[in-house]
């Protein structure tokens, strides 16, 4: 079965009845993959792709919303957060500095504010759920696919939660 979506076009289901589509966008001089997917299509209303066109649109504010949730979680020790940017110090020891954007003197913001967003997976079956609608992955080193955060939004483009990939 097949519908179609005036952002994403003619949508098809694969053999199991799974949705999947693709695509790369440009966010700034990055290049982010935004996949949207469903384990079941007839799960997926018009007005969840309807919000998924919407929030891929404003990626840019989504993404300092993002980023603006990691700030506020530098606070909390014990944070995903904190701990990710701790592991990338040691791990890249000195070669850090010369990955940040900005050097501002505050090396845990200036970690966030070089996190480079790698994707944006939107599960389009979970319209006004508990469970994330958008997940966004963060990666100081676009190689090492291990060490990312993870900022999961709701339908509404609310932060749910940040977490590393562990």
């Amino acid at each position: 079965m097949a519908f179609e979506h005036d952002y994403f076009g003619l949508l098809e289901s694969g053999p199991d009845g799974s949705l999947f589509w693709s695509e790369v966008v440009e966010l700034g001089d990055q290049a982010v993959t935004v996949d949207l997917t469903a384990p079941d299509q007839d799960d997926v209303s018009p007005a969840a792709l309807d919000v998924a066109a919407a929030l891929i649109a404003a990626l840019e504010a989504v993404d300092a919303k993002a980023r603006g949730a990691m700030v506020s979680e530098l606070g909390d020790r014990t944070s995903e957060v904190i701990e990710y940017i701790l592991q990338q110090q040691e791990a890249l020891g000195d070669e850090l500095e010369g990955m940040l954007v900005d050097i501002s003197g505050d090396t845990h913001v200036d970690i966030i504010r070089s996190l480079q967003i790698m994707s944006m997976t939107i599960l389009a079956d979970e319209l006004g759920g508990k469970d994330p609608f958008v997940v966004l992955e963060y990666a100081l080193d676009p190689d090492a696919t291990d060490d990312v955060l993870l900022v999961n939004l709701d339908s509404d483009g609310e932060i749910l939660s940040v977490s590393s990939a562990d």
